[in-house]
């Protein structure tokens, strides 16, 4: 009688490990492919995904026998980084990240810094000889922890840690998690994965930073490198859209070497993942460090640009670039486009960062349960926010249009929205919407400019675009190829009755 094994609780990653993503969570399997082609990661652990859904059936408790493994996993990280958690002259703070297996940005928690106290703070400060940059990440912490877990971070960093690890678990079942998943048909047996692993500073010093990169960019599909970067920020910044982050070029610039390295990591996560990847990344003291790389959310046009570009580099196959396209995304890529003798005597009311393509014209509203009830009588909304978080996204999908003053984009508003195919405007400007409450705009979230009230909006043109030529000359030879074998196999089938 043979039984089937019991799945891991917690899993060391290193460049040998070689566990599936539905253990160890999206986030996690990247890091483990990242390490395994030797490109520079800080060192974690994951509690998989079997230990959130054991987590979920008991009265929501971390299973013992999980947290009495995470001592050992988090002693592998203490000799990796030479730090010690919780103390010691070179302390040891960890980041506690989600991860399921499908992803769903921004639907979990994350609590970073942790393992912050009197005396590491104190540690941190001799340390680094900065005391600013020691009180600016216990700020941090103790805003986050609080914000995710619910109340302020006890002393004990060990407390801290089993707190963080349950609320993260906890929040696999909120409200937004499940709506997420409902609206796009994942099931909400899978559980999360929570990745532990050490954290690296990009608020240290001025060669620090924080970033996110698209190997493609993921607004046109053209074939360079997109990406934002903030100096002296960590990757919470970016993503909350709470900082205007700054172009990529702004670190070739400043940091030369660190750019040169980061393109050329990505490269070669984009050829080893055979599709355009959305990495994040960290600079310490001009040391670079990967996070995370993951398939990359994009507009309905990049789909159809990246497919036929991946095809052209041997990438993938003809097969596998028409099963990246759908019938809506050839419908986007001719978009209509704004009446240009409208544009002329139109009135300019925000401007700024196209963060997913498209014309959408409705009324501006601030609120987001002001804005479901206009979308409920059937009215055409544009959500306007300061920056959207996770508990807008049912407003976001059924808006005409989002747009934000704060972020940029890679920031919550932006990528939320590629996903959802809304049209998205990042970056508008702090206080640029107060007056714009309940008045029709039109927002061309294809050049980032909003325009007071309803413009004609005029139809595509017709082209010969190349990368439509391309997918429709595939899926004619996927079609004969298809006829021929459906030839073949009746002609057999009559030879044989012929036969008989």
């Amino acid at each position: 009688m043979t039984t089937t094994p019991e799945p891991e609780s917690i899993v060391v990653l290193d460049a040998t490990t070689s566990a599936t993503r539905e253990l160890l969570g999206g986030k996690a399997w990247g890091i483990q492919r990242m390490m395994a082609l030797g490109i520079p990661v800080p060192p974690a652990f994951v509690v998989t995904t079997d230990v959130c859904r054991r987590f979920h059936h008991t009265p929501a408790t971390l299973p013992a026998d999980v947290w009495g493994g995470v001592p050992a996993a988090m002693a592998a990280l203490e000799s990796r980084t030479e730090r010690r958690f919780g103390g010691g002259a070179r302390p040891l703070l960890v980041s506690v990240r989600s991860g399921a297996a499908a992803s769903m940005p921004g639907m979990m928690d994350t609590v970073l810094d942790l393992g912050m106290t009197d005396s590491v703070e104190l540690a941190l400060a001799e340390h680094t000889g900065d005391p600013a940059f020691a009180a600016d990440t216990r700020r941090r912490f103790r805003a986050q922890f609080q914000k995710v877990v619910g109340f302020a971070p006890p002393e004990d960093p060990w407390e801290q840690l089993r707190l963080a690890i349950s609320a993260v678990l906890d929040s696999w079942n909120s409200r937004r998690a499940n709506s997420y998943r409902e609206s796009r048909g994942l099931p909400h047996t899978d559980g999360t994965a929570i990745t532990v692993q050490a954290m690296v500073f990009g608020n240290l010093d001025d060669r620090s930073g924080t970033g996110v990169l698209f190997t493609r960019n993921p607004l046109s599909g053209s074939a360079e490198p997109y990406g934002e970067w903030l100096p002296r920020g960590q990757g919470e910044d970016v993503v909350s859209g709470r900082a205007d982050a700054l172009a990529l070029p702004v670190l070739a610039a400043t940091m030369p070497q660190v750019h040169a390295d980061l393109l050329a990591a990505a490269e070669r996560l984009e050829a080893d993942a055979r599709d355009v990847q959305n990495i994040e990344f960290t600079v310490q003291s001009a040391t670079l460090w990967l996070l995370q790389t993951r398939a990359a959310t994009r507009s309905p046009t990049a789909t159809v640009r990246h497919a036929a570009v991946l095809h052209r580099a041997g990438l993938i196959t003809g097969t596998e670039a028409l099963d990246r396209v759908r019938p809506d995304h050839l419908q986007a890529l001719f978009t209509p486009h704004l009446d240009q003798s409208a544009v002329a005597t139109a009135t300019r009311v925000a401007t700024g960062k196209p963060a997913c393509p498209g014309i959408a014209t409705g009324t501006v509203v601030l609120d987001a349960a002001a804005a479901q009830e206009r979308v409920d009588r059937g009215e055409a909304v544009v959500f306007a926010r300061p920056t959207t978080d996770p508990e807008d996204v049912a407003v976001m999908s059924v808006a005409a249009a989002v747009i934000t003053e704060l972020g940029g984009s890679t920031s919550h508003a932006a990528v939320v929205c590629r996903e959802l195919g809304v049209p998205c405007v990042v970056g508008c400007g702090s206080g640029t919407f107060a007056a714009l409450a309940g008045r029709t705009v039109t927002v061309d979230a294809t050049s980032g400019i909003t325009y007071s009230g309803e413009l004609t909006v005029l139809p595509a043109p017709t082209t010969d675009d190349p990368d439509v030529l391309l997918l429709t000359s595939l899926a004619r030879e996927e079609a004969m190829a298809e006829l021929n074998d459906s030839l073949l196999g009746l002609l057999a089938r009559r030879n044989g009755k012929q036969s008989e």
